[in-house]
């Protein structure tokens, strides 16, 4: 049997009365599909130059996988022996559900075409045991670690970005602002589709209404986002970029804007205030482009150039 046969996708839930069992259920079955071959047609192939290997990093209190992309050696192996590297740390969307495998297809042709250190955080996934402060210490600690320990992963940690997607920006957007309180020196950020409002304003958006239901069933599914990331009692203007009072001096952000996204405003709004705070910011819009349409260029015709202009971004700011 083939593995696409083997591997189908589980058709979405109704996410506005999900039950806990049935969320765990779909979220085993969408990874097992999205870390198939038979994803490939919509995720796309990995850059073929890339070796791609999945490590574990010892945190505080956990072991947390991460899976990480580097230029493959060359014949003469001086590709191995290089340690000035810059290190990117992504982050995957999803939420309560994704794997870094999704993303594949963009991180290996960073790691080949910057060239680069890339390490996806396998972050701990929203339920109703794990917050969305999980995934943000997750997202802190791999950067942390890996900025630590810089000749151990073979990185210069003074040419160091973060990027994430969805909610992964949204850790990502976390990640640099911990960075700064830290003293640790980022060079850059990309925020690409950011959902950066956890608090009770996170719907009163014009792009939320706009793409409520269309051209995906968008609020059912943030709703139920928004519920297991900020349990009662949870602050969350402090899991909330949007509303942190100081947005100066953090790195200088690349945000990528898909217009048809129903979080789309929160984007352009996040490129306001970091504008409004002094730190450098590039708002990037694609219109028509629909949510997570950098992880799909099978069906995205706009993933190729957001991943060029990502790319160019990133060269610029993490050159010698």
């Amino acid at each position: 049997m083939s593995e696409a046969a083997a591997v189908t996708r589980p058709p979405e839930p109704d996410f506005s009365v999900i039950t806990t069992e049935e969320l765990m259920a779909y979220r085993d079955a969408e990874n097992r599909f999205r870390a198939s071959g038979a994803a490939r047609a919509i995720l796309g192939e990995p850059d073929p130059g890339a070796a791609i290997d999945w490590q574990e990093i010892a945190l505080p209190g956990r072991d947390l996988p991460v899976r990480v992309y580097r230029p493959a050696p060359a014949a003469d192996g001086e590709a191995a022996a290089r340690t000035d590297l810059p290190l990117v740390v992504h982050v995957h969307g999803g939420s309560f559900v994704g794997t870094a495998v999704q993303c594949d297809w963009t991180n290996s042709h960073l790691a080949v075409r910057l060239p680069a250190l890339v390490v996806s955080v396998e972050h701990r996934l929203l339920t109703p045991d794990s917050p969305l402060a999980n995934a943000a210490d997750d997202g802190w600690g791999v950067l942390d670690h890996a900025v630590r320990h810089a000749a151990q992963w073979g990185v210069d940690p003074a040419r160091t970005a973060v990027f994430g997607e969805s909610c992964g920006a949204l850790i990502s957007a976390l990640t640099a602002i911990r960075a700064r309180e830290a003293g640790l020196e980022l060079t850059a950020q990309v925020l690409v589709n950011p959902a950066v409002d956890v608090t009770e304003t996170m719907f009163d958006y014009a792009s939320i209404a706009e793409y409520a239901y269309s051209p995906a069933r968008a609020l059912p599914q943030l709703r139920l986002f928004q519920r297991l990331a900020v349990p009662p009692g949870t602050d969350a203007g402090a899991l909330s970029p949007l509303y942190v009072d100081d947005l100066s001096g953090l790195a200088p952000a690349l945000v990528v804007v898909p217009t048809q996204d129903a979080v789309a405003d929160h984007g352009r709004r996040y490129a306001e205030r970091l504008r409004e705070a002094g730190t450098p910011v590039r708002l990037s819009e694609y219109p028509g482009a629909k949510h997570a349409f950098l992880a799909m260029p099978g069906v995205e015709p706009q993933a190729e150039a957001a991943q060029a202009e990502i790319l160019q971004f990133l060269r610029a700011a993490l050159a010698t």
